[in-house]
């Protein structure tokens, strides 16, 4: 492979019609809303789950969003996760509201406002990305501390299951293959990618309550300008910067000067820029875990596509701030 996976993040799921939706959850719709759901678009084509995520028209006139997911799925306990932070989130969070929930035995449904806007970053563009950093900016001085309590950090969830934080080490001992379709000088790289896992629980301390999971399919400019962010199932503690650098490999892949943004920006102009760095190399040793095996149950082959190309893009970056491949 020359170069990473095109992965076109508005096409990255495989959703149910409002047809296949039982009609047990279409009942409890419309009663927690008070009228009848008239019409149902087409499910949105971003994410990676199976969830069924669209807008929908109500018989009084009101147009919203609606996410449902059988309990079989990740996005069930996801969905829950959602309804219960976004009412928590303050309103520099631009996300939109949650209007009401629904259940079956084996179903989950969440309501929200309805915003008539589109994905960023696809590809990124100067607007985009100054709108967007607007955005993070706003929402980490809201956000530190942290106005949500109870929270874990987003260290432990790097660490669950098998730890991202040891997948570089194990691929220089053997004990896990390395991902085909990489840059050619990954190899030589991984001793220092491993020795930055080292610094990775210091550099991700924090007090901030982050997305943890802020990705342009996660992030929507309506068609005045403003930039909503969607998608709050991921809530973790870290630090303030966290969300918005995690933005930056791939906008720099497709042309954004980060190099200039980090020294301009708020969230980075007095961050050391190791932080940043060892931030940057567990997500790509996260990526790294598994992308050669099949995609988890309930999630699109998409998936490891993006794996693919956030390992590319988050080594690319790390390559040219501490010159690999000089």
């Amino acid at each position: 492979m020359s170069g990473p996976p095109d992965v076109d993040y508005r096409a990255t799921s495989l959703r149910p019609t409002w047809d296949a939706l039982p009609e047990a959850l279409k009942h409890a719709l419309s009663v927690a809303l008070g009228t009848d759901i008239v019409d149902a678009s087409p499910s949105v084509t971003s994410g990676f789950t199976g969830g069924f995520a669209a807008p929908v028209r109500l018989a009084d006139g009101r147009r919203v969003f609606v996410k449902a997911s059988d309990n079989t799925l990740h996005s069930y306990g996801a969905y829950q996760r959602e309804a219960e932070v976004v009412p928590q989130l303050p309103d520099a969070a631009q996300a939109p509201a949650i209007i009401t929930t629904a259940r079956t035995d084996d179903w989950f449904a969440v309501v929200s406002e309805w915003v008539d806007a589109r994905m960023p970053g696809a590809p990124w563009t100067a607007a985009d990305f100054a709108v967007v950093t607007a955005r993070c900016e706003a929402l980490a001085d809201a956000m530190t501390p942290s106005p949500i309590a109870g929270l874990d950090t987003f260290l432990m969830d790097l660490e669950s299951g098998e730890s991202a934080l040891l997948v570089p080490e194990q691929i220089l001992a053997g004990d896990r293959p390395l991902p085909r379709g990489l840059q050619e000088w990954v190899p030589r790289v991984l001793p220092e990618l491993a020795d930055l896992m080292n610094a990775v629980p210091d550099a991700l301390s924090g007090t901030a309550a982050t997305h943890g999971d802020l990705r342009p399919d996660n992030l929507l400019v309506d068609t005045t300008g403003t930039c909503w962010t969607v998608d709050w199932n991921w809530l973790a503690l870290g630090p303030r910067w966290m969300d918005w650098v995690g933005l930056l490999p791939v906008a720099q892949h497709q042309g954004i000067d980060t190099g200039t943004a980090i020294r301009s920006s708020s969230l980075t102009a007095d961050v050391p820029a190791d932080e940043l760095d060892c931030f940057i190399a567990v997500i790509a040793a996260y990526m790294l875990k598994n992308p050669d095996t099949p995609p988890p149950h309930g999630t699109t082959p998409a998936l490891r596509e993006h794996q693919r190309f956030y390992a590319w893009t988050f080594l690319d970056w790390l390559a040219t701030r501490r010159g690999w491949t000089a």
